[in-house]
């Protein structure tokens, strides 16, 4: 009993001990926005220091543009996670219910796409989109987006799907009901919790994307990474600003993920007990 309250102590503490290191950066840049560019520039670490929102109200003022890259941030995430789902769904309803020879097959490419480096494709990318002249484009951002999360989408919606009992689709056929009812009416229900945590995860994914937005974008269509990247120039880098930038641009979608962990953690564990 005594060895297992022990042990019990110590992964307690690993645990605490684990969350700290990977909050330490998040917590860093916290208090590097409160402070001033000498300050937080500073070779020496300034942990007591006179805070001050200088840097909040720079990244803020009218001149940054910070609303016009929030919106299109906003913009872009919400639209390819919407787009993605119209196109995940009924594609993982079919390999889940009416699978074919090539459905393994099919899963398999499509995870497989995930492997390769951003970088490893973006010269044809790049160069397909200046023939489209969807270069710094919200559209062609968003389509970009929508490409890049489609596979996780398809694949976490085909294993919701699969824990689903066939025998209520066949059910539901024998009624009389058509295709598109049943996975209306019938199956989406009963995999909603799975499919919000799947949206929610690619929504995540597309709003801290950054490689695709500064190498696709320049101001029109640019993101929060562009703007947050903005504060690096030929004078240096402004560790207080971009830290305050960082801060503006992190805080939405943590709070998002703060109010729908129960959501998420109960579509991630959608079908795990039988």
């Amino acid at each position: 009993m005594k060895t297992r309250r022990t042990s019990h102590v110590l992964l307690s503490l690993l645990a605490y001990a684990v969350a700290l290191v990977m909050f330490f950066p998040i917590l860093w840049m916290l208090l590097t926005a409160f402070k001033t560019e000498q300050d937080a520039f500073s070779i020496t670490p300034q942990l007591a220091f006179a805070p001050t929102l200088e840097s909040f109200r720079t990244a803020l003022e009218q001149g940054s543009g910070y609303w016009h890259y929030a919106f299109n941030s906003l913009f872009s995430a919400v639209v390819s996670t919407l787009a993605g789902l119209l196109l995940a769904v009924p594609a993982a309803y079919a390999m889940a219910f009416y699978p074919s020879r090539r459905t393994d097959f099919t899963l398999v490419w499509m995870v497989s796409t995930k492997f390769i480096p951003a970088v490893g494709v973006l010269i044809p990318i790049f160069l397909v989109y200046k023939n489209l002249r969807l270069l710094d484009n919200l559209w062609g951002l968003t389509a970009l987006f929508t490409a890049m999360n489609l596979p996780l989408l398809v694949w976490m919606a085909y294993s919701y799907f699969k824990d689903i009992p066939r025998d209520i689709v066949e059910a539901s056929a024998i009624d009389g009901a058509a295709t598109v009812q049943t996975m209306w009416r019938v199956v989406l229900p009963l995999a909603l919790p799975g499919l919000a945590s799947a949206g929610l995860l690619a929504l995540i994914l597309a709003w801290n994307e950054s490689f695709w937005s500064l190498t696709m974008t320049d101001h029109k269509a640019a993101t929060l990474a562009v703007y947050i990247a903005s504060f690096k120039s030929a004078e240096g880098l402004f560790w207080a600003k971009m830290s305050a930038a960082s801060v503006l641009t992190v805080t939405p979608i943590v709070v998002l993920g703060w109010f729908a962990q129960r959501q998420m953690v109960r579509g991630l564990t959608f079908g795990a007990v039988k």
